[in-house]
């Protein structure tokens, strides 16, 4: 049995790892086998990526976004699935689509360089209003140039947006959640209700 992909998106302060922690929670307590990952991701092009972040830019960016995620998928995310465990990576093809667009680089070229990867099951976009999501950032701390941009949170909303358009073209299910009006139990409900409708088999332990 291959095991349900699911990436969750959104722009930074928008409770993108609090939301995936507490997905995983709810479907663990379902009896699911469950593996949470990130990208930039804890292999070696991973760390790479995200301590050139602020050095690298446009296409050299992008590129090492996609080494990343391509290593990513055949070290750890496909072994897991092929395991029939169910996959929730916190940033994945959303996340590159709006942030490499952020250096200038277009929707096609960004697919492009993607083509060869793993489409997800179910891809999680999160939102707010970009106040909150500001807040949020302040109150944490600014992990990258990106996050500096004092207009960030209203630039990746709107680019959020579009990008769940764009995925939606690519055949891809995506679910569109305000973090602003749910806490992160009740957003991982909801997305384990879409989830249950959409998969009528979830891999699990037994």
């Amino acid at each position: 049995m291959t095991g349900t992909f699911i990436t969750i998106d959104g722009p930074g302060g928008s409770g993108k790892s609090t939301t995936a922690a507490a997905l995983a929670a709810a479907l663990r307590s379902g009896g699911h086998a469950v593996h949470v990952t990130a990208e930039p991701s804890a292999g070696p092009i991973g760390v790479l990526t995200r301590a050139m972040v602020n050095q690298v830019h446009g296409h050299s960016l992008a590129c090492l976004v996609a080494a990343d995620r391509y290593h990513h998928l055949d070290t750890e995310i496909r072994p897991t699935r092929a395991a029939g465990q169910i996959v929730i990576c916190d940033r994945y093809l959303a996340s590159t689509l709006v942030l490499q667009a952020r250096d200038g680089l277009p929707t096609p070229y960004l697919i492009a360089v993607n083509a060869g990867i793993d489409l997800p099951d179910l891809a999680v976009i999160l939102s707010t209003s970009p106040e909150v999501i500001t807040a949020r950032i302040d109150q944490r701390g600014r992990h990258d140039r990106f996050e500096d941009d004092p207009h960030s949170a209203r630039i990746e909303r709107t680019l959020f947006g579009d990008t769940a358009v764009t995925l939606t073209g690519m055949g891809v299910h995506v679910c569109q959640l305000d973090t602003g009006l749910f806490t992160a139990q009740q957003a991982a409900g909801q997305i384990a209700d879409v989830l249950a409708a959409r998969c009528a088999s979830l891999p699990s332990r037994g």
